[in-house]
């Protein structure tokens, strides 16, 4: 059995496989410190960067981004909305879910483009120089949130991180023509 069912053919997630967490873990409950979620993140984007190359491991975890922020959407969001009230539900839902604080930096609906920043983002707040950005998992999740809302495909770029020496995250999200 495993942990998350996939089904391939429309390319969606269940989470039913991950278990009653609520009832199964009476005295730990359902959070864990954001230091053990990076130590899985991390560890898993060394090992592929150690087995196929960086590149690869971007892809990887754009696309399991991706995949998430789907099911997200589907499962916590009303795509029903027009889009300032999804974006208010959507820095709702991901505050309360405590995975970072959305802000709305700029929309330019003519041009389908997008200026976001996240704070206290899950991924990297907090974390040290590194002449990096890190947050791939992050833009495919955006890429997924805007692929279900809207219906098209979305091209998503971080364009400031914790690890290149920013206090939010920023990112460019656009749909290419």
């Amino acid at each position: 059995m495993t942990l998350i069912e996939v089904d391939v053919n429309n390319n969606s997630v269940s989470w039913d496989e991950l278990g009653d967490i609520v009832s199964n873990r009476p005295n730990l409950g359902q959070m864990v410190p954001v230091s053990v979620y990076r130590l899985l993140q991390y560890s898993v984007r060394h090992v592929l960067v150690e087995q196929f190359d960086k590149e690869f491991s971007d892809t990887i975890l754009f696309k399991a981004g991706k995949l998430v922020g789907e099911k997200f959407t589907r499962d916590l969001l009303d795509v029903n909305l027009n889009l300032p009230e999804f974006f208010s539900e959507l820095k709702r839902v991901l505050q309360e879910q405590k995975i970072g604080i959305l802000r709305i930096e700029k929309v330019d609906l003519e041009n389908m483009e997008f200026l976001l920043t996240v704070a206290e983002d899950l991924d990297c707040s907090g974390l040290p120089f590194i002449d990096m950005a890190v947050c791939n998992y992050d833009e495919g999740f955006i890429a997924g949130i805007m692929k279900v809302y809207t219906g098209k495909e979305f091209a998503v770029k971080e364009i400031d991180c914790w690890g290149t020496g920013d206090r939010v995250c920023r990112f460019l999200v656009n749909h290419p023509e």
